[in-house]
């Protein structure tokens, strides 16, 4: 009866990834499977667990980074995301020093923290979206790079 759960465990798990694709479970159903295996050949439970166990985190330690670094790359970016490398419009002196800075981009104004500390930028400068750290825009120069 044991080889059966372990193929209930794979199905339901294969399953979950397949309607999320969210790359969370597939780790865990590769090591269902192997424990399916170790099963079949007359392995012992604590055998069958601990190659569950093995295999699973050996394929979410080493397969995981590769996977998310290249599964859904071309994916469209949504909310916020999708502002990096666009262009604003500084409204609020951005000096990282002084904690000041807001700025502009699609409508929308975002406090805003220059990319260096060193950095500042004037009222009415374009700047380029870096990164978003929380709720306030990583800028720069538009010009540095170019």
């Amino acid at each position: 009866m044991e080889p059966v759960y372990w193929m209930i465990a794979f199905v339901v798990l294969a399953v979950i990834e397949g309607l999320t694709l969210a790359l969370t479970t597939m780790w865990f159903a590769g090591g269902a499977a192997a424990a399916f295996l170790v099963c079949l050949a007359g392995g012992s439970v604590n055998a069958q667990l601990a190659v569950f166990a093995a295999v699973s985190f050996a394929l979410l330690a080493f397969i995981r980074p590769w996977a998310v670094k290249n599964v859904n790359r071309h994916a469209t970016k949504t909310n916020a995301e999708s502002l990096v490398g666009m262009q604003a419009r500084v409204t609020a002196e951005i000096d990282n020093v002084q904690g000041t800075g807001s700025a502009i981009v699609n409508g929308q104004e975002w406090t805003a923290r220059a990319e260096r500390d060193a950095d500042r930028y004037p009222v009415g400068e374009m700047v380029e979206i870096r990164a978003i750290q929380g709720v306030k825009l990583i800028v720069r120069n538009v010009q540095e790079e170019k």
